[in-house]
């Protein structure tokens, strides 16, 4: 898996798309996104600009607001109307109207009312002077008494109850107001006693001003479509005034600023320039502080832009910019692969020829036949190099198929002598064998043989001279005859599977039921001390192809092999049926036993040199080798099967 990415880094191929499409999909995409990134931010400045100045122009309205009312009460001071009115509270009444005014009086400096409009107000503060030339222009908050002082109507209209940010649940009433107010001194020349007049409006409510404004500052056509403007001004943190509307287009009176706004303004006297949360919505905002005359912060103003069509905007935008991107992508990507394509298939096609050439194939060739640059002369000439060399490879092809012949003639010459010295050899070792088993077998004989004569004789001298004396003991006297004769016919055996095949005997012939009944003396005492029966079902009638030697030594070594895998004792079956294999007569032996079985591991292997189930202390792992190699050898064939239950060895030998 690690190889596939060392690969990918350094191919040429992709080294070179990546070279191709690298200004297009790489540094066009980060160009473009660092250029969007920088547009949008000096987008969000522009907008938070424009909010500044609108701001700016807000507070200059309401300023305008102060001057233009403090300069019309000080032209009607100084008016011969005023001079000579006879009537001042009418005439009070018909100019408070005039002027827009929620209230206007006429009052010594000591707060004595002269006339009031409207009519039985008694303001509880008055302010006790006022500049001779001009008018002082203030921002107040009057209480709920003081507004009642001045008129009932004017504290009720103040009156807002607070809402929560939904707009939904009613909290606590706001009974203040935030004025504004001009004092200028206003003397009569009848009587001569100084005096002030004051004439105030409403801020609570007063719904007009906040259009004005939101007119004055934002035109018709002047915002993008579904943009809309807001102006509120705030006595603390609650809206008292407002074009901010809530569910159903009811203005938003008696909801609050958000607290971050509230403590940035309010608390710290800053002014807000950035995004906030407007009810419900976002806008772009300005927040600036409103101070009274003694310069107290006691509300705020506010203007600003609802910030969703500007934000869907720039998304058109962005959205615009990648469209043209990837039209562009598009149109030039192709392109480039082309000529990319150019430089890398002639480099892919000298790549391919190496790999065939790794893999042996001298044919191999790059095809490329036609072309000016550097690479693809490259590739012309490769093939002309490959050329040569199939030529070269086919030459020496020639002189090792010449030199292999010649050693496979010095090899058969060889294998021929190897083969004459091993039969020389085994004839040798035969003779051997021979003469040393013919000298132990002529002292077997005589030794065991002679004293059996002498046995035998003397038990029949005792026979002869104690007569019928000699009745009572008549079965153990035979028990000692047939003892004497076993040990004569075990002796008999014993020399007769010493002996060996003569290796010039090419037709052997062996009744399968006389080799397992001569082989039955040989393993008696181990079948005996091992407490294992043997059992007989021979029912075959043909001899087969082998020596009866190779066949007791088979039958011997796969009886002995059971005896070992029934450490417990148990029972060996040995069976004979004469049984054709592909058309030829013969004869099949089956050798079961109830042993521990062979180990799976190595049931495979059995009949390998070397290989044994009996451990590190066990057989040689010969034996089963070499009676297949015996079996074989006369074209017969040994199978196996084995399990927990024991098992089982059949042989099957061609007919004599």
């Amino acid at each position: 898996m690690a190889e596939a990415p060392r690969r990918w880094r350094h191919s040429v191929r992709y080294r070179l798309l990546a070279i191709a499409l690298l200004p297009v999909l790489v540094i066009l995409p980060v160009f473009l996104g660092i250029t969007m990134y920088q547009w949008s931010n000096k987008f969000d400045r522009l907008l938070t600009a424009k909010v500044n100045s609108d701001l700016t122009v807000a507070q200059q309205y309401l300023q305008n607001i102060l001057q233009t009312a403090g300069e019309r009460i000080e032209m009607l001071a100084r008016s011969e109307e005023f001079a000579h009115s006879a009537d001042l509270p009418g005439l009070l009444d018909v100019y408070r109207v005039r002027l827009g005014l929620d209230y206007l009086y006429l009052a010594s400096p000591a707060g004595d009312m002269v006339a009031a409009s409207p009519r039985g107000a008694h303001p509880l503060h008055v302010p006790g002077s006022a500049p001779a030339r001009g008018a002082r222009n203030l921002i107040e908050v009057l209480d709920q008494a003081e507004l009642r002082a001045i008129s009932p109507g004017l504290a009720a209209r103040a009156e807002i109850v607070m809402v929560d940010a939904t707009g939904q649940k009613p909290q606590q009433t706001e009974t203040r107001g935030m004025v504004v107010q001009s004092v200028v001194a206003a003397n009569r020349p009848d009587t001569g006693a100084p005096a002030i007049m004051v004439g105030g409006i409403l801020l609570n409510r007063n719904l007009s001003i906040i259009d004005r404004i939101n007119e004055l500052i934002y035109r018709p056509d002047t915002l993008p479509p579904g943009a809309h403007a807001t102006v509120s001004l705030f006595l603390g943190d609650m809206r008292i005034s407002t074009n901010v509307t809530v569910a159903g287009g009811v203005r938003a009176l008696g909801t609050r600023a958000s607290a971050i706004v509230r403590d940035r303004v309010i608390g710290q006297g800053q002014v807000w320039l950035a995004r906030a949360q407007v009810l419900q919505d976002r806008y772009i905002s300005a927040y600036a502080p409103v101070e009274d005359s003694a310069r107290q912060r006691v509300g705020m103003i506010y203007v600003g832009i609802l910030e969703r069509p500007f934000v869907e905007a720039k998304r058109r935008t962005v959205l615009l910019v990648v469209a043209a991107f990837l039209l562009v992508a598009l149109v030039t990507v192709p392109v480039f692969l082309r000529w990319a394509g150019s430089i890398f298939r002639p480099l892919e096609k000298i790549a391919e020829t190496f790999a065939r050439l790794g893999r042996g194939d001298l044919s191999a060739r790059t095809g490329v036949t036609r072309g000016a640059d550097e690479i693809t002369g490259l590739a012309m000439l490769l093939d002309t190099l490959l050329a040569q060399l199939q030529d070269r490879d086919r030459q020496l092809r020639a002189w090792n198929d010449a030199l292999n012949q010649r050693v496979e003639e010095r090899t058969v010459a060889l294998r021929q002598a190897v083969h004459e010295l091993q039969v020389a050899t085994h004839q040798l070792v035969q003779s051997e064998k021979l003469a040393a088993l013919g000298e132990i077998s002529a002292g077997i004989a005589h030794e065991i043989n002679n004293p059996l004569a002498v046995i035998q004789g003397n038990l029949d001298v005792l026979r002869e001279i104690l007569g019928p004396a000699t009745r009572p003991a008549e079965t153990e006297l035979r028990l000692i005859d047939e003892q004497i004769h076993r040990i004569s016919q075990i002796v008999t055996r014993l020399l007769d599977f010493a002996r060996t095949d003569e290796p010039g005997d090419v037709d052997p012939a062996t009744d399968p039921v006389q080799a397992v009944a001569e082989c039955e003396p040989l393993v008696r005492h181990m079948l005996a001390r091992g407490a294992v029966t043997l059992h007989h079902d021979l029912r075959s009638t043909q001899v087969v192809r082998i020596g009866r030697v190779a066949l007791q030594q088979v039958l011997v070594n796969l009886i002995v092999n059971a005896v070992h895998a029934m450490p417990e004792g148990g029972e060996i079956r040995i069976a004979s049926r004469d049984e054709s294999f592909d058309g030829a007569p013969g004869v099949s032996l089956a050798l079961s036993d109830t042993g521990t079985g062979i180990p799976p591991e190595i049931l495979g292997q059995i009949f390998e040199p070397f290989v044994t189930s009996r451990g590190r202390k066990g057989g040689t792992g010969l034996g089963l080798s070499i009676c297949r190699r015996l079996i074989e050898r006369q074209g017969g064939s040994i199978t196996v099967e084995s399990d927990a239950t024991g098992s089982r060895f059949r042989i099957w030998l061609p007919a004599a």
